[in-house]
């Protein structure tokens, strides 16, 4: 049995797959009155694709779940703000890194509340974090498990025994199927990157090894531990992230800490699929929330991303989204036809609900969904009075608990029309454009861009950095 916040015992215990076991365990967090939970965000050069929406909703509700049985749940989700990426389309667009990197935050901000996703507690960016990087790769090379090479530090693969026990690889299989670069200065072909250098034209700061950048697997152990402190109970993140990822953060992490334990529970999300293939560049099918969120409500998104289990792949299709469309319409007709006008909409516990029982279930969300058609089917057919107040309750509180509100006016979660929700991306956009055209020299456009935003309210600060803006009133005082 869980423990509930106050006090209950649960007769239903969460139950997650734990990809470090391979096996479906009870959920049993260290401190029932701390439970903490990492996953791993996006990397912001561009908008969010459905890849980042599944793993930001998934864990969402993995969240609300927690929080429903747990007194206290911190949770904390990083955005990598040093990358590769995000340097070629500084260079492509001729943007600073700040403008895109604060950009497409608030991009993602806007999308993800569109979709329901609540805000974590933590959010660490990489570049708030760069003292934090530093000391764990220094405690690395102290240990021995770290070495110095050509301007480098990698971390030395050989010397953590327990290396491709989440992702259940062999030595041979880490060596084919590692993602890693092959240089000569590696004292084996498996060692993977914790700092490197940096040129001139490239982003770095100043380390005992020299002017550099971490490399990617570091930031988040180092993340984790400065926010929520180790060991946590649990971490996320999709599929692809099993290997090299996340194999690389336990291996440093447990090093760093004299073989103490990093995490507990080690939690996967399937990938997508467009319509039967796999979403990639190469294919020019990667479908982006930012642009879905133009046509379809956000609620609709996110009822068509619940509606495979999270370890599955999901495919996405124009079908898939109009059936969830059509289904939400039906349930709000259904909330809005037997509604009453003293109806408060609430209900005594959520514990016992069907749905909650469901997700409680590894988060089986299509075992969820129908328990929630089951609700609406008895609501359709229960005569007024107490009973079917009762079960609209119980309908409410299990929409509720997957994240929906059928009964608000959407101007929070709707999709992208002037909402409050999406203020601060389109400005955010604005500032970015306005931050290219100097950067080309093309005054004009700039100029014109600085009017536009003045007019809404938008004070602009020209740094070094890039551009930096408030606002002069609410923007909920915008049309």
């Amino acid at each position: 049995m869980t423990q509930t916040g106050d006090g209950e015992k649960n007769a239903h215990p969460l139950r997650l797959t734990n990809t470090l076991s391979g096996s479906k365990q009870i959920f049993i967090p260290r401190d029932p009155n701390r439970v903490t939970m990492y996953v791993c965000g996006p990397t912001v050069y561009n908008y969010a694709h459905l890849g980042n929406a599944r793993s930001a909703v998934v864990f969402d509700l993995l969240y609300r779940i927690l929080r429903l049985t747990y007194g206290h749940v911190l949770y904390a989700r990083n955005f990598t703000d040093v990358d590769d990426k995000i340097n070629a389309e500084a260079v492509r667009t001729g943007q600073p890194i700040s403008a895109i990197t604060d950009r497409f935050i608030s991009a993602y901000h806007a999308d993800m509340a569109a979709l329901g996703v609540l805000r974590p507690d933590f959010e660490p960016r990489v570049t708030e974090h760069l003292s934090d990087i530093i000391a764990l790769i220094d405690r690395l090379l102290e240990a021995g498990y770290a070495y110095q090479a050509a301007g480098h530090v990698l971390f030395h693969v050989p010397s953590f025994a327990d290396y491709g026990r989440l992702s259940g690889r062999s030595r041979e299989d880490v060596i084919a199927g590692a993602r890693v670069e092959v240089a000569p200065f590696k004292r084996d072909p498996a060692d993977f990157v914790l700092w490197k250098p940096s040129s001139d034209d490239l982003p770095g700061w100043e380390s005992p090894w020299g002017r550099g950048r971490p490399g990617w697997h570091i930031e988040c152990s180092a993340m984790t531990e400065h926010c929520l402190g180790l060991p946590i109970d649990l971490h996320g993140g999709g599929q692809d992230l099993i290997f090299p990822h996340h194999e690389n953060e336990i291996a440093q992490s447990i090093s760093a800490r004299s073989g103490a334990a990093y995490c507990d529970f080690w939690v996967h999300n399937g990938f997508v699929t467009v319509e039967g293939r796999k979403m990639s560049k190469s294919l020019g099918n990667v479908v982006l929330v930012h642009d879905l969120l133009e046509h379809h409500d956000g609620q609709t998104i996110r009822f068509a991303l619940l509606s495979a289990h999270y370890r599955q792949p999901l495919d996405w299709s124009g079908r898939l989204l109009a059936e969830a469309d059509r289904t939400l319409s039906r349930l709000k007709r259904l909330l809005t036809d037997t509604a009453a006008p003293d109806d408060e909409d609430t209900v005594e516990s959520i514990g016992h609900n069907p749905v909650a029982l469901a997700l409680e279930d590894d988060l089986n969300t299509p075992s969820a969904l129908s328990a929630l058609f089951g609700i609406a089917r008895k609501l359709r057919h229960t005569d007024p009075g107490g009973k079917r107040t009762r079960l609209r309750h119980e309908l409410v509180a299990a929409l509720s608990l997957l994240g929906f509100d059928l009964e608000s006016d959407g101007v929070e979660i709707r999709c992208h029309h002037g909402t409050n929700v999406t203020h601060d991306a389109v400005v955010a956009d604005m500032v970015a454009q306005r931050d290219a055209a100097r950067c080309r020299k093309d005054y004009e456009e700039a100029d014109r861009l600085r009017a536009a935003l003045q007019a809404q309210g938008v004070v602009l600060d020209d740094t070094h950095e890039g551009t930096r803006w408030t606002m002069t009133r609410s923007s909920s005082d915008h049309p």
